[in-house]
């Protein structure tokens, strides 16, 4: 029988050679990771056993990559792989885990049911409960707040993440949230900003993240930026950034000049309405473009100019923007392309 393919997806590997990152196309199956340069090559460059492998997540072994998990096979050879975002890190974390255990345990693989309360700390997964806290709905709310002079975007109070903890019973007491929180800010889910909550991360004890109206601090995968003593034209420059962050992952996206396909990691922001793009194998958190969407037109297409040669086929789409500019892209999953065509076309739509 066939192991069951159960991810598959776009991750930056960081080589074992040369210790250079680069976008690799992964599968996970029911006894190891089959790594491929393409998506479109018919066979991996490399496969990872899983059977008595080791997983450690967040690794900070690299100081400006927060999204790294450390996988470690049973002949103690270490491999790292980042994410996209902290959702897509633990989507995989999860899987990963569980292929491991099943392996260990000589069953087949099948997931767990997450439908457990969570209340204790013992007991709290925190990738759950970080995607709670993040949740667009019912989470913590990211605010603009000035300070010092200085204007924080997309953030929020200490004191604001120990009350949601309380209100919803995920902590018993003060003391059992503030333990929480900073378990989530040692584990890198909770990054402090300002000098107050800087200071209080220094300290090497549990109250390090501190219950403050004072101490602000961001989610780790957030659209934050810091707005300092900046002219006119930083001020405009930096407004595209001010929009909520409504969908990121790594797509392919075709060149303009040589027409050549590369992985990118796109940020989908709704007000201003903007898509930027970055070098997912890069730490600098500077796009290396942007596309504006208001006005814009998206639809799936069949195929690309100039993309034969490529062997680029299934899952496309094509962004019109408002000046006529084409962006060819393609998604790797047709569940992924239709959610991508639907995000931009109610943002193209709504933001300004």
């Amino acid at each position: 029988m066939e192991p069951l393919e159960i991810r598959e997806g776009y991750l930056v590997k960081k080589g074992t050679v040369l210790n250079l990152w680069s976008a690799v196309w992964v599968v996970l199956s029911e006894d190891g990771l089959e790594i491929f340069k393409k998506k479109t090559d018919r066979s991996p460059k490399g496969m990872i056993p899983l059977k008595g492998a080791t997983l450690l997540s967040p690794c900070q072994d690299f100081n400006k990559k927060s999204l790294v998990f450390k996988l470690t096979t049973e002949k103690k050879q270490d491999h790292f792989f980042q994410a996209s975002h902290v959702e897509e890190r633990e989507y995989w974390v999860k899987d990963i885990k569980r292929v491991i255990s099943c392996l260990q345990g000589g069953k087949r693989f099948a997931r767990k049911s997450t439908r457990h309360s969570i209340r204790l700390p013992e007991k709290v997964n925190l990738n759950e409960l970080y995607i709670l806290l993040k949740d667009q709905n019912d989470g913590v709310k990211e605010l603009k707040l000035e300070q010092d002079s200085r204007v924080y975007n997309h953030c929020f109070t200490g004191a604001t993440v120990v009350e949601w903890l309380l209100s919803k019973e995920k902590a018993r007491n003060r003391p059992e949230a503030l333990m929480l929180a900073a378990g989530l800010l040692t584990e890198g889910f909770l990054q402090p900003t300002g000098d107050r909550s800087k200071d209080g991360a220094e300290i090497e004890e549990q109250t390090s993240f501190l219950d403050d109206t004072k101490a602000l601090y961001y989610f780790a995968d957030s659209g934050f930026f810091c707005e300092g003593d900046s002219s006119d034209e930083d001020v405009l420059l930096k407004e595209e950034f001010r929009g909520k962050i409504i969908k990121q992952g790594c797509i392919l996206k075709q060149g303009h000049l040589r027409k050549n396909w590369k992985v990118r990691k796109f940020i989908l922001r709704d007000d201003p309405a903007y898509m930027h793009y970055y070098d997912p194998t890069k730490a600098d958190d500077e796009p290396l473009g942007s596309i504006y969407l208001r006005g814009a037109v998206v639809t799936a297409v069949e195929f690309v100019p100039d993309a034969k040669k490529y062997d680029i086929e299934g899952n496309l789409f094509e962004i019109i923007t408002s000046d006529e500019t084409h962006y060819f892209l393609q998604a790797a999953t047709a569940k992924e392309s239709n959610e991508w065509i639907k995000v931009i076309q109610a943002v193209s739509r709504s933001g300004k």
